[in-house]
């Protein structure tokens, strides 16, 4: 990372008028050092409880509000302000988390001295108000994080700093997928990058309100197989790599089919039993193939 850097934040909001407004303000009170700008963009994923007009009162030209007519998702929003954004390195905040003064300063020079072209920071964890300790299945881990990744999404939006260089490569968030979207896209860059830890706690995540995505969608699997399936048909995954994922394809999908059968969907689990039958059947040609 050079000496002087710009770092464009993307903060997307839907009908979080109270919560956002804490975020912009978290972003705006960074402590950052002569050589580290930040422009920040809010996006305001059509929401219809007056966030828009709030945020102009707010703060004004301290920030830049993009909107849409309608809620077009988490993925369209950061992805919309990260095209209309100019920096050279792209930080997120999702609008109920919030950021400890020095974030941002302490992570640019991380990244600097590892020479990372993505990382994230450890996180304060509050639900339903009060502080708790992740479970020992959330520990982020660094470096080569791919294969833990597959399991569950291990690296948090509002914690990540990236340089645009890679966010070109491996493209933005999938619009298609209502949740799990950064699951997905986390995926996609730690099957080609190593990704950085900075030690520190600098991200205070809150969690257990009924807003959140995990609370709106039955099966969240769902989307992680799909995800799992493009990584499969685009290719070039080493042999372990491969196993590993269908390994998991295999679980996840078992999973859903007897989801599927508790709520009465026979068909839906009728498919996800042929495909866990599928990923059982490349299992096995993989293994004849290592012999």
């Amino acid at each position: 990372m050079a000496l002087a850097v710009r770092v464009s934040v993307v903060i997307p909001t839907w009908n979080r008028r109270g919560w956002v407004q804490q975020a912009v303000a978290s972003v705006l009170a960074q402590r950052l050092p002569e050589g580290i700008s930040v422009d920040l963009w809010v996006v305001d994923d059509g929401s219809n409880d007056g966030t828009a007009e709030a945020l102009r009162v707010a703060f004004g030209n301290r920030i830049q509000l993009l909107r849409f007519a309608e809620n077009r998702g988490v993925a369209a929003a950061r992805n919309a302000g990260v095209e209309a954004s100019r920096g050279e390195w792209i930080a997120f905040l999702d609008s109920d988390d919030w950021w400890l003064p020095r974030k941002l300063e302490r992570q640019c020079t991380f990244t600097r001295e590892h020479r990372y072209l993505v990382s994230q920071t450890e996180e304060i964890w509050y639900r339903h108000g009060r502080r708790v300790q992740p479970r020992s299945y959330h520990r982020k881990p660094a470096g080569d994080i791919f294969l833990p990744s597959l399991e569950r999404c291990l690296v948090s939006p509002s914690a990540v700093l990236l340089h645009r260089s890679l966010w070109e490569e491996v493209g933005g968030f999938d619009p298609s997928l209502p949740a799990c979207e950064d699951y997905d896209l986390w995926l996609r860059i730690a099957r080609r990058h190593p990704v950085g830890l900075c030690p520190e706690a600098l991200v205070v995540k809150r969690g257990g309100h009924p807003d959140q995505l995990s609370r709106r969608f039955w099966g969240m699997d769902r989307f992680r197989v799909a995800s799992l399936l493009r990584l499969l048909a685009e290719g070039g995954l080493s042999q372990a790599r491969t196993r590993a994922l269908l390994d998991t394809l295999e679980r996840k999908v078992e999973i859903l089919a007897a989801g599927a059968e508790k709520r009465g969907r026979h068909e839906e689990a009728k498919r996800y039993r042929v495909l866990a039958q599928w990923a059982r059947t490349c299992v096995t040609e993989s293994e004849r193939e290592a012999a």
